[in-house]
């Protein structure tokens, strides 16, 4: 079936079928957060990406094989309510950005900056900092080298803007974040959120100036 990134909670999967990545998308908790597992094909090793809640639906999600690790994308609770259970069923490593991992109750294993590298198997993720939102956000970057790239945004990016900022400072950071590390890709990139539906850069791209002077 054709991927959609349209999920509710308590409903099934949408899984993204990639030449070198399975996407896995579900729905969990009462604010509709997104988390996502990639399998790299070629060696069946699993990540997950924000364990944000209902931890026996993210397990089943995961299967017997497990997951290797596991990636918080900020530090705001909803994104890591079934990080503990997660990690305690399945021993994964744990990465978050370096601003950010003082605010996650679990103890993380590697501290992501800008631009470093995490594995799934044979595949690569390049982690981009994005402050604003929180101060060590990270999006996850996979640049398909059978297509185009795919962007884990976490709450940074959403259909119709940036993710929530409380002074101008922060949006107006985020905003030039998001534009010199992820607007660079070209307008096909696939935008994982951290909620609700997906889209691409060529989607929002148009609407960047109006972002700007609406200031949100």
């Amino acid at each position: 079936m054709t991927y959609s990134g349209a999920v509710k909670v308590g409903g099934p999967a949408d899984v993204h079928e990639l030449q070198n990545l399975m996407i896995s998308k579900v729905a969990v908790g009462p604010m509709n957060n997104n988390a996502y597992l990639l399998r790299c094909r070629a060696t069946d090793e699993q990540l997950l990406i924000d364990a944000a809640s209902d931890a026996p639906t993210l397990l089943t999600l995961i299967g017997d094989d497990g997951i290797a690790s596991v990636v918080t994308t900020h530090q705001h609770g909803d994104h890591w309510q079934a990080l503990a259970d997660v990690v305690a069923a399945t021993r994964a490593r744990t990465y978050a950005g370096r601003e950010d991992a003082d605010g996650i109750p679990v103890p993380t294993d590697v501290l992501l900056e800008d631009g470093d590298t995490v594995r799934v198997g044979n595949v690569r993720l390049t982690a981009r900092h994005l402050v604003g939102h929180t101060p060590g956000s990270v999006a996850l970057v996979y640049d398909d080298p059978h297509g185009h790239p795919h962007v884990f945004t976490g709450d940074c990016l959403f259909p119709g803007g940036p993710g929530r900022t409380t002074r101008p400072e922060d949006f107006q950071s985020l905003m030039s974040g998001l534009e010199a590390r992820i607007f660079t890709l070209p307008d096909e990139t696939w935008i994982y959120p951290g909620h609700g539906d997906d889209t691409t850069l060529g989607t929002e791209r148009p609407n960047l100036h109006a972002w700007r002077a609406r200031g949100w």
